[in-house]
């Protein structure tokens, strides 16, 4: 797939002319290419629709300037938004209206979509109270963190590009879309491997008959590009960055912040009962919010006293917690949510006296905590297992598990209802 380089304007000078937030470019600087493929090309002449992804970041505001500058160059005439996920009490205050003030500058559609079930906090807590209950029931070997992850973005995938692509393949039924955001392979050594163009399997949808790509038009962008474009063309500004000194604009405290960028946040007073609520999870759980770092160490002057003293807990209980799981057999642990071995009796005695030793220090009230309970447990859990596997195996077959007249119908009933008498002889 043939990659270009597109210029609107004249070629870019050899040397780089610099721009920051707060300065704007000399005369000399030209806006550098957008990148382009045959693929995005093939649809864009098919005057495909076009939804460009904003969140009140400097980089997402830039592609959509870029993008829609492009499309009018070339005589697109597709529909065209910018489209926004909010992420309720987990986004700084401005980010909205930025993106207002944006499509208002832009003279473009901007659509707004929220995730029905509660924001990006809600779904940490409710995460964490079915790790809670996943534990309790020994559907998991070790205690489960509520926060997302660098490694398991579930902020971005479930409350983000799920539900921007659920509204534009309901909206766009029937046609090829083309979702545009704001990566630039400076931003990291993840990104950099990013392709300028790549099939986005959340917009093929069969009943809505949809399908489309992914399109990083500024991938290729320096910061001091994004800057110099954002004065150039008179682009709303993220408080964040040009009031706090945040070097990103995404959840007001994000997964993948660095300590000054957290500090910049915690300096925003519309971010402070943000801050108290995400650290009360930390106290509950005993997760850190990073791997390496405690929210609730970034301004303890903004917490009251009881919360300070449950930070200096929830690190101990942490601790107590890590130790304990450390002498867990790795061979017990799930792979995909279940056990690939039986515990010996001994290996489900010392199983059981780590499980109630948590509970006691987490205020879990644990079941499974007695030898033949946990065998028990596990012998399900293995059998309900494979029956996972047979049924994969079970899709290519023209009888598939869930026609009333398949073997692995009955072979599945048969293993539930084993398993459901296994735990009841437990409990």
């Amino acid at each position: 797939m043939q990659t270009d380089l597109i210029s609107l304007f004249e070629p870019a000078k050899p040397e780089r002319i610099t721009a920051t937030v707060n300065q704007k470019p000399g005369p000399e600087w030209h806006q550098p290419p957008i990148a382009l493929t045959d693929q995005v090309s093939v649809l864009l002449e098919q005057n495909a629709p076009v939804a460009i992804g904003v969140s009140g970041g400097k980089d997402g505001s830039v592609a959509a300037s870029v993008t829609l500058a492009y499309l009018n160059a070339i005589g697109h005439t597709g529909p065209r938004l910018l489209i926004h996920s909010d992420l309720g009490r987990a986004e700084w205050k401005d980010s909205g209206d930025i993106c207002g003030k944006l499509s208002t500058r832009l003279k473009t559609e901007l659509v707004v979509v929220r995730r029905s079930a509660g924001d990006m906090v809600d779904r940490w807590l409710s995460r964490w109270a079915s790790n809670v209950t996943r534990y309790s029931d020994l559907q998991c070997v070790k205690l489960i963190l509520p926060w997302s992850t660098p490694s398991m973005r579930f902020c971005t995938s479930e409350l983000k590009s799920a539900i921007i692509a659920r509204y534009l393949t309901n909206r766009f039924r029937g046609q090829q879309i083309i979702s545009v955001s704001g990566i630039r392979r400076q931003e990291s050594a993840n990104r950099a491997k990013k392709p300028v163009s790549v099939a986005n399997k959340l917009l093929t949808n069969k009943s809505r008959q949809t399908s489309g790509i992914d399109w990083n038009p500024v991938i290729e962008f320096k910061e001091d590009d994004v800057w110099a474009t954002h004065h150039q063309q008179q682009l709303p500004i993220h408080p964040a960055y040009s009031v706090y000194g945040s070097s990103r604009v995404s959840c007001g405290f994000c997964i993948m912040a660095k300590e000054a960028d957290l500090q910049a946040s915690a300096r925003a007073e519309d971010n402070h009962d943000l801050l108290r609520e995400m650290v009360e999870l930390e106290i509950t759980s005993s997760f850190s919010f990073q791997s390496d770092r405690w929210l609730g160490e970034v301004r303890p002057d903004l917490l009251n006293g009881q919360q300070q003293a449950g930070i200096i807990g929830a690190k101990q209980a942490a601790r107590q917690r890590e130790q304990l799981e450390a002498d867990i057999p790795s061979h017990l642990l799930f792979t995909d949510g279940y056990p690939e071995y039986l515990p010996t009796y001994s290996e489900a005695h010392q199983l059981g006296q780590i499980r109630q030793a948590i509970g006691e220090l987490m205020g879990i009230e644990v079941a499974y905590t007695e030898a033949e309970q946990i065998q028990g447990r596990y012998e399900c859990l293995y059998r309900l297992g494979r029956l996972a596997a047979a049924r994969k195996a079970a899709k290519r077959l023209d009888e598939g598990p869930d026609s009333k007249k398949s073997p692995v119908k009955a072979i599945q009933q048969s293993l539930f209802f084993g398993c459901t008498a296994s735990i009841a002889a437990a409990a």
